[in-house]
């Protein structure tokens, strides 16, 4: 019975271990889920701030181009 008993503690010491690591798994595929909406979201403010940058930018190019064409006073 020794021997039985030795190998139902191994078992039990698996199934203990493998429950902890199924829960680990778990915790890190919920958080590499938010971590990918988080890169999303940041991805999609960026997109949005490159294209206020670029219309910034048009603006400004077109505002250049209107005083490049009033001559100063000599």
């Amino acid at each position: 019975p020794g021997k039985f008993d030795e190998l139902e503690g191994k078992i039990k010491t698996l199934m203990a271990r493998y429950d902890g690591l199924k829960k680990r798994n778990q915790d890190l595929e919920v958080l590499l889920k938010n971590k990918s909406l988080e890169l999303e979201e940041a991805n999609k403010q960026l997109k949005g701030i490159n294209e206020e940058r670029n219309a910034v930018r048009t603006k400004i190019d077109s505002l250049l181009d209107l005083l490049q064409d009033i001559q100063a006073p000599r």
